[in-house]
């Protein structure tokens, strides 16, 4: 178990700190304001290997650890979690084809992907078909050296504003044995795209619907053989379940930094707000369970690297755990603030609704429960 940082991630993780500062921090309230997808500033980060984190080195990728990874999307969410978890999903769209794709589909968008000169979106879920993800209806009927898609993905982030739609359709019968995983080019004729929705947080990346028409994207867009895009959409998740964790501590720990200086320097009654035994408290709780949360997620990360029998069920335990964690550690520094908090321009207010959805995304954490409750079960037999 490893409970400290060697000298290489103590140099991502401060790497990824000091873009966040310089590029990103500065700009966040605007660009949530503003409903701005800062792609230009996504690409900044990628020259710096950000773009393709665990992608391999033969096709453009850093070739780092789910590790490292967890320390870089923290980093850059201390200056923004929208982008950060925005950069997160592109990172886990890349991966599955580079896990999963020929050399030829690996050689053939990869190094776009790692530079993002091509951005990915991740299209997973439907209007009738969230957590219970194998019952999408997407269809995609074989016809000659192509596929018919006919259907609807709904809450993709990125959609409209991204290249490539990395998604799951069905080519088979019913349940996870009939999905297969295409790429498709977001430009494809019959691919369209609904407005972007109004959201609580998550302003600064689009999300829309994504509609499907007789669009006719090639066979030999498929990752891996038919029926397998179950597998391909889980094993995803496993990772994106880590970033979106890690984007959450890295939101929480800047709540709880503004906290602590709003605290040094507010008086009521005479004193200090960081003088009051029962704000203390309050404060210490937020660090304790930030800082617990942090260890688990290392944890998981360092149990996906190492592919442990346990590690689906170890990422499932850090999102419930960290999501949630991260989201009361942002509401308690709102609350600290009093009614500054809830004022647009201390960026508290902000923080807390980007958070809130990352208990919903990657799988809802009664998902979470749910995984880790089944494998707790079947431990037990």
């Amino acid at each position: 178990m490893q409970f400290a940082l060697n000298e290489d991630q103590i140099a991502v993780r401060d790497m990824a700190l000091a873009f966040a500062a310089e590029k990103i921090a500065p700009h966040a309230l605007r660009w949530d304001e503003e409903k701005h997808f800062p792609v230009d500033v996504m690409r900044e980060a990628a020259t710096l290997g950000m773009g393709g984190i665990y992608i391999r080195e033969d096709v453009g990728g850093s070739a780092m650890t789910r590790f490292d990874a967890a320390l870089i999307f923290e980093a850059l969410a201390t200056g923004c979690p929208t982008t950060s978890a925005f950069i997160s999903i592109h990172n886990m769209a890349s991966w599955m084809i580079d896990a999963y794709g020929s050399d030829t589909q690996r050689h053939t968008w990869l190094p776009k992907l790692c530079t993002m000169e091509l951005i990915a979106s991740y299209c997973l879920t439907e209007p009738g078909a969230g957590s219970d993800a194998a019952a999408l209806r997407t269809r995609a009927v074989r016809d000659g050296d192509h596929y018919v898609l006919n259907g609807q993905k709904q809450f993709i982030s990125g959609a409209g504003g991204t290249d490539l739609l990395v998604a799951m359709v069905r080519t088979g019968g019913d349940g996870p044995g009939g999905i297969s995983t295409l790429v498709i080019d977001g430009k494809t004729p019959g691919v369209s795209f609904g407005a972007n929705e109004r959201k609580m947080g998550w302003n600064a990346q689009p999300t829309r619907a994504v509609m499907f028409e007789n669009a006719r994207v090639p066979v030999a867009n498929r990752l891996g053989e038919e029926g397998i895009g179950f597998k391909i959409a889980m094993a995803g998740l496993d990772g994106g379940r880590l970033n979106i964790t890690a984007c959450s501590l890295g939101g929480a720990q800047t709540a709880l930094d503004k906290a602590r200086g709003y605290m040094k320097e507010r008086k009521a009654f005479g004193k200090r707000l960081d003088e009051f035994q029962a704000l203390q408290f309050r404060l210490a709780d937020m660090a304790i369970e930030l800082e617990a949360a942090r260890t688990f997620l290392w944890r998981a990360a360092a149990a996906l690297d190492r592919k442990d029998p346990d590690a689906t069920m170890l990422c499932a335990m850090a999102k419930r755990f960290g999501t949630d964690v991260g989201f009361e550690v942002a509401n308690h520094a709102l609350q600290l603030h009093g009614g500054y908090g809830y004022l647009s321009e201390y960026g508290i207010e902000k923080i807390v609704r980007d958070l809130r959805v990352h208990q919903i995304l990657e799988g809802t954490n009664e998902i979470m429960r749910l995984i880790v409750a089944r494998k707790l079960i079947e431990g037990a037999r």
